[in-house]
């Protein structure tokens, strides 16, 4: 939207969080929630962006990074005077100027497009998003003139019995012709039960003035609630998680249990997938067409294609191909690299490892610093030793190997491509392609010796 900034605040303690955390900066979704306000902001056009940060600035600027634009609110003086240490950004801007909560996740894009349209149908100077709450405690009143115009907003503290029982209530959010806020902030003073410089008192100078404030009602309060405490950090969390989860299914994702999934705002997926109850997606996970993950899942920041099948593992910084089985009970730890057709069973662990087409890989095995090609069966219980203790080293199967259970491969060693490991062995140096590797202690037999022990102990001649 043409002419159009944001101011979001974002100074505050959050005492009530009881955390070393910045308020604004504990998550929604899996992101700080101003990084969603920000997002909201932007969506509706706002250029620039300006943050106002006081408490923990620096852990907020580390966070969100330096390319955004702050200003420092030193003191923490009411919102009116927040806003006024954006005027040395905003000086000389000329259109409508957003001032909007940072604790305000659940905030739409499309909601402060509007709110800004309307201003500007309004041609008011200032424009306040109110809602109607059935319980209104803790919340600014909107007080009306007899015309229906918003004449003032009165803060709990500062409100009359009479004036507590309205129920329209502000939002904390606006828009406002940019130069006339700036101007109109001059003017405010502290005189009032918390001792601070409140953004609400330009709307009565407005008023005093002759100019037009204006009130948008929004319908679904939920958008615009504040996060004081970790109770309603788990409420919008709820919230948040219910819009995405319906977003997916949407998309044509089906979620069997929306109540226990839990995706993140990132997280891309595929349609015809399906999700079971109990699965975690987060970070910068995609998943791919008519797969299914879960139950009991976990994926961050992972790459699945299509057609994968996944239940009760744990993927982490992975990427796994076409038409792979996962689980159940595996372990894929970053830098895992899975080609097309691979299976990874029960009690699998895979770290920093490159699987080729079709390789199988079924039962309790930790494959670890390993670049395995096409077409090669791992046998149940085969480790790759990579650590000596001091650095980590690579094992490398080639094409259409077989690994005979219960082996060992100490690192650095290569088995050659369609060769064969026995059964049991420790395997210290490297097996040509199409031989048998074997190393293991050759058995004996001794004939009698365990009837021989039994008539001992049951003598009692043991």
């Amino acid at each position: 939207m043409e002419g159009l900034a944001a101011v979001i605040l974002a100074a505050g303690k959050g005492t009530r969080m009881k955390s070393r955390l910045p308020k604004v900066l504990h998550p929604v979704g899996g992101q700080p929630m101003v990084s969603h306000v920000m997002a909201a902001c932007r969506t509706a056009g706002a250029q620039p962006v300006v943050l106002v940060i006081g408490h923990g600035a620096e852990q907020v600027q580390a966070t969100l990074g330096p390319e955004q634009v702050y200003v420092e609110q030193k003191e923490q003086l009411g919102t009116g005077h927040a806003v006024m240490q954006a005027e040395t950004v905003l000086r000389d801007f000329e259109g409508d100027i957003l001032v909007v909560c940072g604790d305000t996740p659940l905030l739409r894009g499309e909601t402060l497009a509007a709110l800004a349209q309307y201003h500007r149908q309004q041609e008011a100077v200032a424009t306040v998003l109110t809602m109607t709450m059935a319980n209104p405690t803790g919340y600014g009143r909107i007080i009306r003139d007899e015309q229906g115009q918003v004449a003032a907003i009165v803060e709990e503290k500062d409100a009359t019995p009479e004036q507590k029982a309205i129920r329209e209530v502000n939002s904390g959010t606006y828009c406002f012709q940019a130069q006339a806020l700036f101007a109109a902030l001059q003017q405010i003073t502290p005189n009032n039960a918390q001792g601070e410089y409140y953004l609400t008192d330009v709307l009565a100078i407005f008023r005093q003035q002759g100019q037009k404030v204006a009130a948008w009602q929004l319908s679904d309060d939920t958008e615009v609630m504040g996060i004081n405490d970790r109770v309603a950090l788990a409420e919008a969390n709820r919230l948040f998680r219910e819009r995405i989860n319906r977003q997916q299914m949407l998309a044509g994702v089906t979620i069997l249990d929306p109540a226990t999934t839990y995706i993140e705002a990132e997280v891309k997926i595929g349609a015809d997938t399906v999700i079971y109850p109990n699965t975690h997606l987060t970070g910068k996970t995609t998943i791919g067409a008519g797969c299914q993950i879960g139950p009991d899942t976990k994926i961050m920041d992972s790459q699945i294609g299509d057609g994968v099948e996944i239940q009760f593992s744990v993927v982490l910084q992975a990427e796994i191909g076409n038409d792979c089985t996962i689980g159940p009970f595996a372990y894929l730890r970053p830098g895992t690299h899975l080609a097309a057709g691979v299976k990874v069973g029960d009690f699998v662990e895979i770290k920093n490892a490159v699987i080729g087409q079709g390789s199988k890989v079924p039962h309790l095995s930790y494959i670890g610093d390993a670049e395995i090609g096409s077409g090669v069966n791992i046998g149940a219980g085969t480790i790759t030793c990579n650590y000596d203790g001091y650095k980590k080293s690579k094992t490398i199967i080639g094409d259409g190997a077989f690994i005979g259970s219960n082996s060992n491969l100490v690192a650095p060693v290569t088995i050659g491509a369609g060769s064969l490991v026995a059964a049991g062995s420790t395997i210290v140096k490297d097996v040509p392609a199409d031989a048998l590797g074997v190393a293991r202690a050759p058995q004996k037999n001794r004939e009698g010796w365990a009837k021989a022990r039994r008539e001992a102990i049951e003598g009692g001649k043991a």
